[in-house]
């Protein structure tokens, strides 16, 4: 089970842009952990903090008195095909005229940082290496004409995650709390997808990229959730009989019980 979680961890790593490798030779390293690699949604489950805690390893005490080093935490949720479709009045009805599916794209992303991403890099090398809502890899799936039209789906979609609460922003999330630790707090939203996660910690020293860490988080859900999602997934055409007989008892107990004699 270890040697299967460090590959994973590992693939997770790997799937860093290459970009974000760091192009000289730092003494710096990251070390990150959280308290728990699992957490159980159950039918109260109102959205939650996640708290990890990390510190600087091989740091230069001068530079981090002097405040250069920045640190950004990301929260990356399990990935999937997301269609986004554009409404449009036809003869006074609206109907779904248009769509685009971005292919693999996390379904939620929380990132808290020690300050603002523009402050912390340059933007060209924060968009590289596809840190931030605003720089998530979106690619178009199929044909989708000249492209015209790709920045308005891309904002779209980012705009619905934004409002829905899966996709959030903390600058100034990320705190020193003594010499070299930090503490970066992430918030799990109510709706946050059930899968495998992964915790991503990046290292930046005076505006340039230096080192990486990735962990696992797995949110599961427990207890009558846990078994109805596993039903309607494993078992979808017996649950399609046990929801329609259930739809048609209950209502026929309902007629019985408010009917007028």
């Amino acid at each position: 089970m270890r040697l299967l979680r460090l590959a994973a961890v590992l693939m997770g790593l790997a799937a860093t842009p290459a970009a974000s490798q760091p192009t000289e030779d730092f003494t710096e390293r990251l070390d990150i952990g959280i308290s728990t690699d699992e957490i159980a949604i159950t039918s109260d489950f109102r959205g939650a903090d996640l708290t990890i805690f990390g510190a600087i390893d091989g740091f230069d005490q001068r530079l981090l008195t002097q405040g250069k080093y920045d640190i950004v935490v990301a929260l990356e949720g399990p990935k999937d095909n997301a269609t986004v479709r554009r409404k449009e009045r036809v003869f006074g009805i609206w109907i779904n005229t248009r769509s685009m599916t971005f292919e693999l794209v996390p379904e939620s992303y929380s990132l808290s940082s020690t300050r603002d991403l523009d402050l912390i890099a340059p933007p060209e090398d924060i968009a590289n290496m596809g840190i931030g809502v605003e720089h998530l890899r979106l690619t178009p799936m199929g044909y989708f004409g000249d492209g015209s039209n790709m920045s308005e789906f891309r904002n779209a979609f980012r705009r619905l995650r934004e409002k829905s609460g899966v996709f959030e922003r903390n600058p100034g999330g990320v705190d020193f709390i003594s010499s070299s630790l930090f503490r970066a707090s992430l918030r799990l939203p109510a709706n946050v997808p059930n899968g495998l996660h992964i915790v991503r910690a990046y290292l930046f020293r005076d505006g340039v990229f230096v080192s990486a860490k990735a962990l696992e988080l797995r949110v599961v859900k427990t207890g009558l959730e846990q078994a109805i999602t596993r039903a309607a997934h494993e078992s979808p055409l017996v649950y399609g009989i046990v929801a329609v007989l259930l739809a048609v008892v209950t209502g026929w107990g309902a007629s019985v019980a408010f009917r007028k004699d």
